[in-house]
């Protein structure tokens, strides 16, 4: 096959100037010809439009319809002739001929009706009538410039190119032939010139071709007389030092491919032990974080003299910077070792917003700044979780930096409804050009070489602009000192479907009596976060039962009437979770309990599954503002009977 290979390229090679000089000519005699025949039929139809228009000019000067009849008749049987219409010189249809597409004078002479027409294989010829003034006394008197310009009426002729393509096909059959018995003659030439070539280079070639596939024998085809001798001796010279060179070669293969194994079994131990690291720090390190917020909240309410009051604000700021660390420091050690799942899913963009609004708009407004969200019916297609947390780092980012005016988060069709753009704009100081590519760096933060944690711990861009390339979607920053920064995330767009729209914010109440009495179940494994919220609950008025793994809980199922609230850490020990847990204190009421599961797993599916079974899932630590806000809200949906 490779020699036959060789065989056509050389016979190409021969006979490529000739089919280059046969297509140039039949380009050369089909373009010549087809353009004559073109000339010919537009003239052909110039000329029976002029010969109508000089035949009609005494009809239309009389208003003789019935002539002007007669002539369309008469000229309507000349070949390709479609149509005639004559009309007078305001415009109006005296008469008409065949079938025609128009029906006033200024669409048939329009360039769109042309171009239409053109399209169709009709060409469209109109011609003005004007009177003849010729003297009756002196026939080489000029004529009247003025009677030249009067128009009687005019001539709309629609003619035909089906014969003039018909004749155009004949013509590029006609140089097919010519070109192809061209072809055939030069080709048979060139066949019998290349053939005292191709035989020493097909010689070469089964040399290298045997070389190739590890013969490294000598060949015993080369010949004192062919003219390729000299090659071919090299040849064999050359396999017989890469058959010494190929021992050598696969003896050190072999012991870096060992070497290879060894060290991408190191690395594969290396990685798992990351994994089972990072799985263990983002619920072990989370647990303690959890238990201490808990006992800063509740220790935060007791009556305090002013100095201790001051204590524990900074205990809970510490805290709380803390907990942000934290955050910070898992979602970089997650990415950085790619256990991040991605789970793609077709989301509503609302959806996003009103979770950035709830988590944002008390923070904007102790502020005073206006945080603007404009409600949206599109959906997009990404994972929606890692959508949240790009758009929460941008959005608090927005909130912190921005110390009066507004933040804006918008949601954009771009690139012909491919795509969506979501912004978040602010009205702060702005980013100069030289900090808008640095920004993105882990703990980089401009004007804060100090690292005062109030102002961030500059991993929040790093997160999204890693996630960013995670999801394979593009984050643009456009920024300007003094006018203020916009963020904008791109992703692919969904089909939308329905759903209501968020209208505002929606009205809470601002005491805290609604958490008064409330029966809430606590089941936590582990003994000091168990302690601080159930310590922390009933200082907001609730009746806690407290359960520290799966039968303390299903024993007070069983004793106890239901709870209002199930209150479950997800890993509990004994082969359960919290949802197990969850579905028997449902099952024991007979109907559906609210609930809300914590966990220290800040895995994607776990999300997934519990928003798949209605779950509001809380990621520790857990701020005691977000799970009081919670409850309330879960205790207004039981008032009005929604869950």
């Amino acid at each position: 096959m490779r020699f036959q290979g060789i065989r056509f390229r050389m016979l190409l090679a021969a006979i490529a100037p000739v089919f280059l000089v046969v297509l140039a000519l039949m380009a050369v005699f089909w373009t010549t010809r087809v353009s004559d025949l073109d000339e010919a039929h537009t003239m052909r139809a110039k000329l029976i439009a002029r010969q109508i228009a000089m035949a009609s000019e005494y009809g239309l000067f009389s208003g003789n319809t019935a002539s002007l009849q007669a002539i369309a008749n008469g000229l309507q049987g000349e070949a390709d002739v479609q149509s005639i219409a004559i009309f007078d010189n305001n415009g109006t249809l005296l008469t008409k001929t065949g079938k025609s597409r128009y029906t006033e004078l200024p669409e048939a002479v329009g360039a769109n009706y042309i171009a239409r027409q053109k399209k169709l294989g009709i060409d469209v010829i109109w011609e003005s009538v004007s009177p003849s003034n010729v003297s009756l006394d002196d026939f080489f008197t000029p004529r009247s410039k003025e009677a030249s310009n009067v128009v009687l009426g005019y001539i709309v002729l629609e003619v035909s190119r089906d014969r003039l393509d018909s004749r155009g096909q004949d013509t590029l059959l006609v140089t097919l032939l010519i070109g192809a018995a061209g072809l055939l003659l030069g080709g048979l030439l060139a066949t019998r010139l290349g053939e005292g070539v191709i035989g020493p280079v097909m010689r070469v070639s089964r040399t290298i071709e045997r070389i190739g596939e590890g013969d490294l024998a000598p060949s015993s085809e080369a010949l004192p007389s062919d003219p390729l001798f000299d090659l071919q001796t090299r040849l064999n010279q050359m396999a017989q030092r890469l058959a010494w060179g190929r021992e050598e070669l696969e003896y050190r293969v072999e012991a870096a491919t060992r070497e290879l194994r060894l060290k991408k079994e190191e690395a594969e131990t290396a990685t798992l032990a990351k994994s089972r690291f990072l799985a263990a720090a983002s619920h072990d390190l989370r647990q303690p974080t959890h238990a201490l917020g808990m006992f800063v909240a509740r220790l935060g309410q007791l009556p305090l003299d002013a100095a201790t009051r001051q204590v524990v604000g900074s205990l809970e700021a510490s805290v709380q910077s803390m907990q942000d660390l934290l955050d910070g420091l898992l979602d970089v050690s997650r990415l950085d070792a790619g256990a991040v799942q991605v789970h793609r899913v077709e989301t509503p963009v609302e959806e996003v917003f009103q979770s950035i609004r709830k988590a944002l708009l008390p923070l904007a407004e102790s502020k005073g700044l206006r945080l603007r969200i404009r409600a949206t019916g599109e959906w997009f297609l990404s994972d929606p979780v890692l959508v949240q947390r790009m758009l929460m780092n941008l959005a608090n980012n927005a909130v912190r930096y921005t110390e009066r005016g507004s933040i804006l988060i918008t949601c954009r069709v771009i690139e012909g409804g491919k795509h969506l753009r979501l912004d978040v704009a602010d009205s702060g100081i702005g980013i100069s050009p030289e900090h808008q590519h640095e920004i993105f760096r882990e703990f980089y933060q401009v004007g804060n070489t100090g690292r005062d944690r109030t102002q961030g711990l500059g991993l929040g861009l790093n997160i999204v602009e890693r996630t960013a390339r995670l999801l394979g979607h593009s984050v643009h920053l456009r920024s300007n000192l003094g006018c203020g920064t916009r963020f904008s995330i791109r992703l692919p767009r969904a089909i939308p479907r329905e759903i209501p729209l968020y209208n505002g914010p929606v009205s809470e109440p601002a005491s805290f009596g609604e958490l008064e009495g409330m029966r809430v179940l606590i089941v936590e494994d582990d003994g000091f976060a168990l302690e601080a919220l159930q310590a922390l609950l009933q200082s907001w008025g609730c009746v806690v039962n407290a359960a520290a793994n799966v039968q303390q809980a299903l024993d007070y199922v069983n004793a106890y009437p239901a709870p209002d609230l199930v209150l479950s850490d997800y890993r509990l020990g004994e082969d359960r979770n919290g949802m197990d847990v969850i579905d028997m204190v449902r099952s024991h009421a007979g109907r559906e309990i609210a609930a809300c599961l914590m966990s220290g797993d800040t895995d994607a599916g776990l999300l997934q599954s519990a928003k798949a079974q209605g779950l509001t899932l809380l990621h520790k630590p857990v701020r005691p503002a977000k799970l009081r806000s919670l409850l309330r809200r879960l205790s207004l949906n039981s008032s009005s009977g929604v869950l």
